[in-house]
């Protein structure tokens, strides 16, 4: 047997969506996707799901090539998903230059995903510092350098550019980055997604032409 031959029967033989899972009937899921959101946010909290708020965030760039990373929700309001970044990231950069993201949510242990795409906008300057200013301390600091996804040459130059960036803010705790970013995806398209132990997956989708316009929805092939 060679390597990849033990690669693949060892990811054959992992269980997939085992259960108990939770149960959804879109039957009766609301005209408009938010709501349903926010009911199975809370459902993925209730059952102690690790991290609900994790989401990966994909962008592109310039040659179309995409990226993916794991951030946290910050908000969720009625203009959309919100996350936080510097505008100097790969993610900053990469929005800057096509200002479309899709998100993607997994609580696993309830077998359920949402999908999410739309449009992003950079908030303004005072919402973008109040945002700063109110995450904790270790926060701050690690968005404080700038530098992030930039080649680093010894782990011990993050240690050191921490402890300056502690410093700097302990002695002006309204201090905020120039390049520190508040994202909010306005969604066109939202997918929930929820597993069956035999493949009947049942999916359901939210499209609409443009933020503001009214909300279709239909169920997808699994």
């Amino acid at each position: 047997m060679t390597k990849d031959d033990g690669i693949r029967d060892m990811l054959r033989g992992l269980p997939v969506f085992a259960g108990p899972l939770a149960e959804f009937d879109p039957a009766a899921a609301p005209a408009e996707p938010e709501e349903l959101f926010v009911d199975w946010l809370g459902e993925a909290i209730e059952a102690g799901v690790h991290e609900p708020h994790a989401m990966t965030v994909a962008t592109v760039d310039s040659d179309g090539a995409p990226s993916a990373r794991i951030l946290i929700l910050k908000d969720f309001t009625s203009e959309g998903w919100w996350f936080a970044g510097t505008t100097t990231s790969v993610k900053g950069r990469e929005l800057a230059g096509n200002p479309r993201a899709a998100l993607l949510f997994f609580w696993g242990a309830q077998g359920r995903q949402v999908r999410i795409r739309g449009s992003v906008e950079l908030a303004g300057p005072g919402i973008r510092a109040a945002d700063f200013t109110a995450r904790p301390l270790e926060g701050r600091v690690a968005g404080l350098h700038g530098r992030q996804s930039q080649p680093l040459a010894d782990l011990a130059d993050i240690h050191t550019t921490a402890e300056e960036s502690r410093a700097r803010l302990e002695a002006d705790p309204g201090l905020v980055p120039d390049n520190w970013g508040l994202y909010c995806l306005s969604a066109t398209e939202v997918e929930f997604w929820q597993a069956d132990p035999d493949r009947r997956h049942t999916r359901l989708r939210y499209l609409r032409a443009h933020a503001g316009s009214p909300w279709r929805s239909e169920l997808l092939w699994p």
